[in-house]
Parts: structure tokens; C-alpha cells; sequence
């Protein structure tokens, strides 16, 4: 038996309206809604260290498939907040060095990103792709390289090199594997939560026709040459 959500069912084509910012505000008042955030953030903090490996020191990090999922099903608006939560947890956790504020920014970032491309949307192969290309273009290289650059000095006492091309090029390498293999997730996960009403995103867009398979070529192309610059950078 399916739930009806308690929130208008309307999908829209881009973020930039005054009735999507309600719809995603709306989602603070929805107990289940709260619950799958909580649920997801507890996901992220144990997947923290589990990584998918695909070549010599490269591996995809498995947080961003729950990331994504759960900025699908909550939106904008507590995306960052559970962005924040999970940053914050984590670094008390699990710490992996000296804490430093500034790096949550990274976490709302992508979060963010997640949820403008996915929620109440027409999910398609190419938003996908989109998503997670503004994710490692602007959050992974864009935003972290200053934060980077003042943890170094702040911290540690050190120069960071800004612009940091094996970094940059890990990225591109990595890019083309994580869209994939993020559609492939999505396409699997999302009907029994569709089912359930937590989401209201139309997801018959992740198919592979002819189209998204001549998208998936040419990203491996690009990938191709972006792998043969990262080892030639090292």
C-alpha cells in the first residue's frame, strides 16, 4: 500500500520559482520526511570510508549515491542541513585531521547541487550527468581549491599549489564513472521509494537510448584522455 504525500505532487522544470522554494521549505514539516534525512545521514557517515576502486589510486567514494538520493527525496532546503549535520558528525567521529570549519561548505555545496538538478524533476541521463559534473567541477575544484588553500596555511603551515593539476584531473578521470554508475543506482533505487511517496521525481528518463549511450561514449573518450593526463602528471 502506497503513502500519499502530504505535499503538493507538482514537478518543475527548474529551480528558479517561488512555489519550488515552498514545496522544498514544506519538506521541514514532514515527520518522514525528517526520519529519511536522519536515515541518510546515518548512510553517509557509515559509507564514509567505503570506497569503489577502479584503478590505481582512484576509487569513487560511495557517499555521493546516498547523497544524491536523499537530496532527490528532501530538497534544497534540508539538503543543507543534513549537508551540515553529516559534515559535523563526521569530522567528530571520525577525524582525519585537524577540524576546520569551512570544509562543510563543500558538503552544502554538493548537496545543494544534488537537490536543485533531482528534486521534483523529469530525471533524465543527461541532469544526471549534469548534476554530478557541476558537483566535481565547481564544489571539487571551483570551491575547494581556496578552502584547501587556506587549510593549508591556517593549519598546517604550508603552501598549497591552486592550481593543482593532478587534482583537476582526477576529477575529469573519475567524473565519467561516478555519472554512470549514478544512473545505473537511481534507475534502481528510486521506484520502491517512488512507491512509498517519497518521491515525486519522474524517473522514466533513465534509459539508455541511442542518445545517452553516444552521451556515455563521449564521456568515456573524455575520460580516456583525462586518465592519460593524471598519470602523466604524477
Amino acid at each position: 500500500m502506497s503513502v500519499k504525500p502530504k505535499s503538493s505532487p507538482a514537478l518543475y522544470p527548474h529551480p528558479f520559482s517561488r512555489a519550488y522554494w515552498r514545496d522544498a521549505a514544506a519538506e521541514m514539516k514532514d515527520v518522514r520526511v525528517l526520519i529519511f534525512a536522519a536515515l541518510i545521514i546515518a548512510l553517509r557517515l557509515a559509507l564514509k570510508s567505503v570506497r569503489i576502486p577502479i584503478g590505481p589510486s582512484l576509487d569513487i567514494n560511495s557517499q555521493l549515491f546516498v547523497n544524491a538520493l536523499g537530496s532527490m527525496v528532501f530538497g534544497p532546503v534540508v539538503a543543507i542541513l543534513a549537508a551540515a549535520v553529516s559534515d559535523t558528525l563526521g569530522a567528530l567521529l571520525f577525524p582525519s585531521g585537524p577540524y576546520f570549519f569551512p570544509f562543510i561548505f563543500t558538503e552544502i555545496a554538493g548537496s545543494l547541487i544534488f537537490a536543485l538538478f533531482l528534486y521534483r524533476a523529469r530525471i533524465t541521463v543527461r541532469r544526471v550527468t549534469l548534476s554530478r559534473f557541476c558537483v566535481n567541477f565547481f564544489v571539487n575544484i571551483v570551491l575547494q581549491t581556496p578552502i584547501m588553500a587556506m587549510y593549508y596555511q591556517m593549519m598546517l603551515g604550508k603552501s598549497y599549489t591552486w592550481f593543482n593539476l593532478p587534482r583537476i584531473a582526477k576529477n575529469l578521470v573519475l567524473f565519467p564513472f561516478e555519472a554512470v554508475l549514478l544512473v545505473l543506482f537511481l534507475r534502481y533505487a528510486v521506484p520502491p521509494l517512488s512507491r512509498l511517496g517519497f518521491i515525486r521525481s519522474k524517473v522514466d528518463g533513465l534509459k539508455l537510448d541511442r542518445k545517452n549511450i553516444l552521451l556515455l561514449v563521449g564521456l568515456t573518450l573524455i575520460s580516456a584522455a583525462a586518465t592519460g593526463l593524471y598519470f602523466w602528471l604524477k
